[in-house]
C-alpha cells in the first residue's frame, strides 16, 4: 500500500496509524508493524515511520516493549468483551454516547435530561397557540441564519439583567442545541492535526466531535479544586493549542465548579497565548443553593471566548435552544459555519421559546425544578451511602461521578446492568485518553424517585457480585 503524498509525510503514516487503530484493527495491546514492515508495506523510509510512532508514543496512544516493538496503548482500543450484544461492542468501538441511550432501560441514568413529567408541558402548549396567532405566516418563513432578531434582543437584555453581561444583539447566534454550536465551532476553528485542550473526563459528545475534526487532544484534569493552571499554561506555551473546550459550572460529568479566581487567570492565558476558550455552560440554571460564578466570557474583552448557553435540558427539550455568544470578529466565521449546517434553526421553535422565556411562568417553573432535581439527587445519594462508592456531591447539574472499587471497571458494571434494565454512562468514554476505568456517571434527573431508588438498590446489588473477593 501507497499513501498519498503530502509534505509531511510522517503525518500520513501517524493519520494511517491512528484511523487504524480507532476502527479496531489492532486490539488494546496488541503488536503494531515494526518500523521496517511499514517502511515497505507503505513505500516510506523508516526515519518517516519511526517518527510517526515517536509521536503516538508521546501521546500515549501507543507503549514500547523493549526489544519486542510498539504496542496499542489500553486506553485506545477499549472494547465490551464481555458482552455480544452488537450495539455495545459497536459504541464503545465509537464512542458513540447516542447509542447507549439507545439500549432500552427501565433504570435510565444515562440520560443527562429532565423528567418529562418535571416540565410544564401544558403550558407550552398554550405558548404554542399564542404564537401561531401573533406570527401567522412562521410556518410560511424561514429564520435568519445567525438566529431570529426579537430572540436576540430577549436574550442580550436578559444577559444585561441577569448576569452583568454586556454584549450585543450581532454577538448572539441561535443554535439548534449546545452539541450543533460544538460541532459548528469545530468545522470553523478546527482543522485535522490541530492541537486542542479539553478537561479530563469532559462531556464525550464533544470527545467524538473534536476526534472527527482530527484534532490532537491535551487533556487537562479538572478536580473539585479545578485546574493545574501551571500546566494549562505550559501547554499553551508548548503546543500553540487552537482552543481549549471546558465546561466550567457543574461540569459534565463530574459537577465540579471552576472558581472565579482562575476563570479570570485562564481568560489571562488565552490573551496571552491566542488560545479560545470555547466555556458550555448547559447547566447554568440549575443550582441547588447558590448561583454559580460568573462566565469566563464575562472577563473577556479581547475575544478569546466562546460562551455556549444551552436551555434544551431544562425549558423545553424538543425545541433544542442553545445561544451562542462571541466577539464580532469570531462571530463572521460562525455565521458561515452555520449557513452550511442547516441555514438557520426552526423560526417557530425560536417563537415559541421566546414568549415562554419571557413569561413569569418560566421563573416559577425553575424555583420548582431545582428543588424537585436536589430531591432526586439527595435520594441517589442516600442510597448510595451504603454502597462503599465515592463521590462528590454536587451543587448543581444533573450527575452523580462515581469512583468504584479499583476491580470494577465501568464497562463491566454497565454489561453486567444492561440484563436488569439499567443503564448509564461508564467513565471511559467521558475521558479523551480513555481512561477513569473505574468512574461512572449516573443521571438522577430523568426517572421518577420511585424508580431511582429501586434502579440504585439493584444497581449496587450488582456492583458487589462483581467484587473480587478478598483472600484469607
Amino acid at each position: 500500500m501507497e499513501l498519498k503524498k503530502s509534505k509531511n509525510r510522517f503525518e500520513d503514516v501517524y493519520d494511517y496509524l491512528v484511523h487504524r487503530i480507532q476502527r479496531g484493527e489492532w486490539k488494546r495491546d496488541e503488536k503494531l508493524p515494526s518500523v521496517r514492515e511499514l517502511a515497505t508495506t507503505l513505500n516510506m523510509h523508516r526515519l518517516t515511520v519511526l517518527k510517526a510512532y515517536q509521536r503516538l508514543k508521546a501521546e500515549n496512544k501507543v507503549y514500547v516493549r523493549e526489544k519486542s516493538g510498539y504496542f496499542v496503548h489500553p486506553g485506545n482500543a477499549s472494547t465490551f468483551e464481555q458482552v455480544d450484544r452488537p450495539i455495545i461492542t459497536s459504541y464503545i468501538q465509537r464512542s458513540h454516547l447516542s447509542e447507549i441511550h439507545e439500549i432500552p432501560a427501565t433504570y435510565q441514568f444515562s440520560k443527562a435530561l429532565i423528567d418529562p413529567n418535571l416540565l410544564p408541558n401544558l403550558y407550552l402548549a398554550e405558548y404554542v397557540k399564542k404564537v401561531l396567532d401573533l406570527y401567522p405566516k412562521v410556518l410560511g418563513t424561514y429564520s435568519n441564519v445567525q438566529g431570529d432578531e426579537e430572540l436576540r434582543e430577549t436574550l442580550a437584555l436578559f444577559f444585561r439583567k441577569q448576569d452583568n453581561l454586556f454584549i450585543q444583539v450581532n454577538e448572539l447566534l441561535i443554535t439548534s442545541g449546545a452539541q450543533q454550536a460544538i460541532s459548528m465551532i469545530a468545522q470553523a476553528f478546527i482543522k485535522p492535526r490541530d492541537t486542542i485542550l479539553m478537561e479530563q473526563p469532559t462531556y464525550s459528545a464533544a470527545i467524538d466531535i473534536f476526534q472527527h475534526q482530527g484534532a490532537t487532544i491535551l487533556p487537562v484534569e479538572i478536580t473539585e479544586e479545578g485546574y493545574d493552571l501551571e500546566q494549562i499554561e505550559e501547554y499553551m506555551k508548548t503546543y500553540k493549542p487552537r482552543l481549549f473546550y471546558c465546561n466550567p459550572t457543574f461540569q459534565n460529568p463530574t459537577g465540579y465548579t471552576i472558581p472565579t479566581s482562575q476563570r479570570k487567570k485562564l481568560v489571562e492565558l488565552a490573551e496571552e497565548y491566542h488560545c479560545l476558550l470555547l466555556e458550555d455552560d448547559p447547566f447554568h440554571d440549575i443550582y441547588f443553593d447558590q448561583k454559580p460564578p460568573r462566565s469566563m466570557f464575562t472577563y473577556d474583552t479581547g475575544g478569546h471566548v466562546i460562551y455556549i448557553r444551552s436551555y434544551s435540558k431544562y425549558i423545553a427539550p424538543g425545541l433544542r435552544i442553545a445561544v451562542v455568544a462571541c466577539r464580532d470578529s469570531l462571530m463572521k466565521l460562525l455565521i458561515t459555519a452555520k449557513s452550511m449546517q442547516d441555514n438557520g434553526s426552526p423560526l417557530l421553535n425560536q417563537k415559541m421559546f421566546l414568549h415562554y422565556f419571557t413569561s413569569e411562568r418560566l421563573q416559577q417553573h425553575l424555583d420548582k425544578l431545582r428543588i424537585a432535581l436536589k430531591i432526586r439527587k439527595e435520594i441517589m445519594e442516600e442510597e448510595l451511602k451504603y454502597s462503599g462508592w465515592k463521590w462528590v456531591s454536587p451543587q448543581g447539574g444533573l450527575n452523580l461521578w462515581m469512583e468504584l472499587p479499583s476491580e470494577i471497571s465501568g464497562e463491566e458494571l454497565l454489561a453486567a446492568s444492561i440484563p436488569d434494565s439499567i443503564s448509564f454512562v461508564p467513565g471511559n468514554i467521558c475521558d479523551p485518553m480513555k481512561g477513569n476505568l473505574n468512574k461512572v456517571r449516573l443521571s438522577f434527573s430523568f426517572i421518577n424517585e420511585r424508580e431511582l431508588i429501586k434502579g440504585t438498590k439493584r444497581l449496587m446489588e450488582i456492583g458487589n457480585t462483581l467484587k473480587k473477593p478478598t483472600r484469607a
